[in-house]
């Protein structure tokens, strides 16, 4: 596949989203989406591609301290420590609090399949209705109860463009996917949990923080049909996958509302992949099996995660 005419119309997103749609395609009480595309020979061919035992963490620290990206901090209190203690006390512990919400641009996370609505419907058609103020009665973050497990896949766009970082704000297209593909002489197939790295933590410290809704590098919305083309089962960016602002009349972030409203991709937000660009230069490797394992949160519309990308 090739790219058309540049971004797309908000008319021509709209098209997409009915045309690219997975509703019933797994199922009308299906609530998993692309994750069944995850078969258990795609989780053994994955399995295969962990040669050296070596593991990299996708996932930032929680974040506690109050940014222009962290608008709701995670909270961490302790409920006791050692400062506290006698040193003749016969038995003592330490134990803390952790609090979190993980939507937004600084916690690394998992979004749900009941996290956006399209037209009043959540994926597979289910009615918005069924994400109540006391939790998400279909499409959970349950879906990913038993981890996430497959072939991972990084195409590191940076290098495309001979440059260190995306800027805020650009917009990553087909063919850069696709020269990222030749370049690093990897193709994304069905099943896969495609990485997306923009760079956005190298140029946060080349140029300093910003307000990441003023601008986030990321997939144009004309990506759309080559995620469904290619059957990705998971999409993860060290942004948010969408580029913001999205160019595009009406659609803040389209690829939040097609893929996860319409095709069933679970999306894997401000994940942090310097560590694991680094592996795959190092190794002129861009295939790991990669792992996630959401909490088993009844009712979640996300979760924090801690990717593991395993050479």
């Amino acid at each position: 596949m090739t790219d058309t005419t540049g971004t797309p119309s908000p008319d021509d997103v709209a098209r997409m989203a009915v045309e690219l749609r997975n509703w019933g395609r797994w199922g009308e009480d299906d609530e998993r989406g692309a994750l069944n595309l995850i078969t258990d020979e795609k989780r053994a061919q994955a399995v295969a591609l962990a040669r050296e035992g070596l593991s990299v963490s996708c996932a930032r620290a929680l974040p506690v301290t109050p940014s222009m990206e962290n608008q709701h901090p995670a909270q961490h209190y302790m409920i006791s420590g050692g400062d506290q203690v006698s040193e003749d006390t016969p038995f003592a512990f330490a134990a803390d609090y952790i609090g979190i919400a993980p939507h937004g641009m600084a916690t690394t996370h998992l979004d749900a399949l009941c996290h956006i609505f399209y037209e009043g419907k959540i994926y597979n058609g289910y009615s918005k209705d069924e994400v109540r103020t006391d939790g998400a009665q279909k499409n959970s973050i349950m879906a990913g109860a038993e981890g996430i497990v497959s072939r991972g896949v990084l195409l590191d766009i940076p290098a495309v463009r001979d440059t260190d970082f995306l800027e805020p704000g650009e917009r990553i297209t087909i063919a850069d996917l696709e020269a990222a593909e030749g370049r690093q002489g990897v193709r994304v197939e069905s099943g896969d949990i495609l990485l997306v790295y923009t760079g956005r933590d190298r140029r946060k410290e080349s140029r300093g923080p910003m307000a990441p809704f003023d601008g986030l590098a990321g997939l144009d919305a004309g990506c759309l049909p080559w995620l469904r083309e290619r059957d990705v089962a998971v999409n993860g960016c060290d942004g948010v996958t969408d580029a913001l602002p999205s160019g595009i009349e009406g659609w803040a972030m389209p690829l939040h509302s097609v893929a996860i409203a319409n095709m069933g991709v679970h999306l894997i937000d401000n994940m942090y992949l310097e560590g694991l660009v680094g592996a795959c230069r190092e190794r002129n490797q861009y295939e790991f099996l990669f792992t996630l394992a959401p909490l088993r949160l009844e009712g979640g519309t996300a979760s924090p995660v801690n990717p593991l990308a395993i050479f």
